[in-house]
């Protein structure tokens, strides 16, 4: 079916739900599959979605990105010795198995993380989270409620890092028993458990009835009584079915349905603002082109040229008109809005005869009269590349676009096979430092995320001192000087910051929206 028929089709389809219980199910699509309910496995948010809703660790993060007391009631942080000494509760329980005799439970101890940690660890697990305690000397269980975490050095955004699923808390009996099928046989302490999963087509998760968590006035959450996933593989389809009333929200933007729901400026399209929330908030996501600083080509070694670049497009026109208004320009640095450094430094905004002069500048010195350049993209930010094309043809640099697979530009990025690149960076953890650690040396690709193989001795040895700071406003200070330098080198053209968005029928509440994206159902509710 067109997209151009779903305003008629709004107004003119009747909901086929089912009567009396639907307000009690929150559903959703997930075009892209989940690979493993297994926690050491959530790395990207399709998995990490519906891990949110099955477990829980030691801290978490609201929507403004504070830490607050998961499992752990309350920690203390000794910095001379990089302790960190963690009080559990004693009121959390594992979701009711089999696994603990005739469908039983029991109580969350500090072992369990102790257990917990060692598997996110272990080679044999093989998790792709384990990066996330390459920094920890030793930890140990003290005694049931009392957890503590020693690290080799100092690292301020730690207690962030903590809040990562990979670091939720799993019982070694359900480890033990499933072996490899804990992928799909979770067990948790999440405010949903796990009921059903027939894998593309549907997952089910139901209400934990032992869930510790009250909401303000002390009811106990989940409000929910299920969480239902559907595996429509792409996005009109999911758009389709919003449209229906068959699934509760969106998320993201797709250029299949863009114009559709929302105007050029960002606004909800008439036809949909009786039925449809629109929520938005800035994404812990940069995205840029990188220059592979290792190359050969003129073009790249020049900093002339890749400032030009940075000057010869207009970012504001870009995010308007080809994203509808869902992006923030980026005009300051690498760091996004939403994180400490941003808007601290001026970046590049649109400066044609500037950029002219660069061009001229480098022909100047390289005797190149006619620059070129290659962008290496996928086909989702083709528009978006084909758009920077021919502005900076305007200034006489020319391009080419070499589309490939986004599975073969990973490739080709994480090798140095592409002069010129097309990425994002979102965040892991709510600390600049996860952007910045993209500049720093020792991170060359394949060691680390350095794929512009970017290499600054001022920056290194900033990098390295702001591990030592915990004051965040003195941190921050560092964070803008690196951030000035990686402006000023250009290594990378930051293209827009993104913003996360959610489309939401009218009858929920107590769906929030964070700079992460990350989704939490709660405190959901839905009328009847």
């Amino acid at each position: 079916m067109s997209v151009i028929c779903l305003g008629i089709l709004l107004h003119s389809c009747q909901d086929k739900r089912n009567e009396g219980k639907d307000h009690l199910v929150f559903r959703y699509n997930e075009h892209s599959n989940i690979s493993s309910l297994d926690p050491a496995f959530a790395r990207n948010p399709q998995n990490i979605w519906p891990s949110n809703q099955l477990f829980n660790g030691l801290v978490q993060l609201d929507d403004s990105l504070n830490i607050q007391p998961d499992i752990a009631h309350s920690w203390e942080i000794n910095d001379s010795t990089y302790t960190y000494t963690f009080y559990l509760r004693d009121d959390v329980y594992f979701h009711k198995n089999a696994v603990f005799g005739n469908d039983s439970t029991r109580t969350v101890t500090a072992s369990d993380f102790e257990f917990s940690f060692d598997r996110l660890v272990d080679p044999k697990v093989a998790s792709p989270g384990s990066w996330v305690l390459q920094n920890v000397d030793r930890y140990s269980a003290v005694n049931d409620t009392t957890f503590t975490i020693v690290l080799k050095q100092p690292f301020p955004a730690f207690l962030g890092l903590l809040s990562m699923r990979y670091c939720s808390v799993v019982p070694k009996e359900a480890v033990d028993y499933y072996g490899n099928e804990f992928r799909r046989n979770p067990v948790g302490t999440g405010p949903f458990q796990y009921k059903m999963w027939e894998e593309n087509v549907k997952l089910v998760l139901r209400k934990n009835p032992l869930y510790f968590e009250k909401d303000e006035a002390g009811e106990q959450l989940p409000y929910l009584e299920a969480v239902a996933i559907t595996f429509l593989p792409d996005k009109q389809s999911e758009f389709l079915q919003f449209a229906q009333g068959k699934i509760d929200f969106i998320s993201g933007l797709d250029n299949s349905y863009k114009d559709e729901i929302l105007t050029s400026r960002g606004a909800l399209q008439e036809a949909y603002k009786d039925r449809v929330k629109l929520l938005t908030c800035p994404y812990l996501n940069t995205e840029y082109l990188g220059f592979f600083m290792g190359a050969e080509t003129p073009e790249i070694k020049s900093k002339a040229l890749r400032q030009a670049v940075n000057y010869g497009f207009d970012r504001r026109k870009m995010v308007t008109y080809l994203r509808n208004g869902m992006g923030i320009p980026a005009e300051h640095g690498f760091i996004p809005q939403g994180l400490q450094g941003f808007e601290s430094i001026q970046g590049y905004y649109y400066q044609p005869d500037k950029a002219k002069e660069l061009v001229d500048q480098y022909i100047a010195e390289t005797g190149d009269s006619n620059p070129e350049i290659v962008i290496g993209t996928n086909s989702q930010y083709l528009d978006i590349c084909e758009y920077v094309q021919r502005e900076l043809e305007k200034v006489g640099i020319t391009v080419t676009i070499d589309v490939v697979p986004p599975s073969t530009l990973r490739q080709m990025k994480s090798t140095g096979e592409l002069d010129i690149f097309r990425a994002s960076w979102v965040a892991d953890y709510p600390d600049a430092e996860n952007y910045l650690s993209l500049f720093y040396s020792p991170n060359f690709t394949p060691n680390g995320p350095n794929y512009t193989h970017f290499k600054n001795e001022v920056l290194d040895s900033l990098y390295e001192a702001s591990l030592f700071v915990t004051d965040i406003d003195d941190r921050k200070t560092i964070y803008t000087r690196m951030d000035s330098l990686i402006v000023e080198e250009a290594p990378v053209v930051p293209l827009f910051y993104d913003m996360a968005i959610r489309f939401v029928n009218k009858d929920v509440t107590g769906l929030g929206i964070n700079p992460q994206n990350f989704l939490f159902l709660k405190k959901v509710r839905k009328a009847q």
